[in-house]
């Protein structure tokens, strides 16, 4: 293709000035408005909201603290229990605090069991119904972990 000279090129095929400064426009808004939205989507992947935790059924027959005099309270004020039910490093769910609480709900947790075993007299398998069958007493710990939290909490 043969190069044209500026005298053999037709007015009709010269881009007008505005058009060309508005497709620049046009790019840089396209571009601006990408990276916003993928800036939205990241945000919402990295800080997704904590989960909505749902209501158990309670244990019968636990005896509450109030009740006891063996003085396993504490005067401080229990942690909320969204805050004891998310908050966890069980990486095995996810790399950060609450994605465990959020993606271990399929997890199947019975039938599990419990083994004692090695130096003992006895030794025994328990499943979560053998354990719920004795006596249930509530406790309330302060724990502090390394890692520079702590949690009040009824166990």
């Amino acid at each position: 293709m043969p190069i044209k000279k500026f005298e053999d090129i037709n007015q009709s095929e010269i881009t007008p000035e505005n058009v060309y400064l508005s497709r620049r426009n046009f790019i840089k808004s396209a571009v601006l408005l990408g990276s916003t939205v993928a800036t939205g989507g990241l945000y919402r992947w990295l800080n997704q909201p904590p989960p909505v935790v749902p209501e158990l059924a309670k244990i019968e027959d636990v005896a509450q603290p109030n009740e006891t005099t063996n003085g396993f309270t504490v005067d401080e004020t229990k942690t909320l229990y969204k805050d004891i039910t998310s908050y966890n490093n069980y990486y095995e769910f996810g790399t950060d605090k609450y994605s465990p609480a959020r993606l271990a709900g399929s997890l199947q947790t019975r039938p599990w069991t419990i083994e004692v075993g090695g130096l003992v007299q006895k030794p025994q398998t328990f499943g979560i119904e053998d354990l719920l069958r004795f006596a249930q007493e509530e406790r309330v710990y302060r724990h502090r972990c390394v890692e520079g939290w702590s949690m009040v909490i009824p166990w």
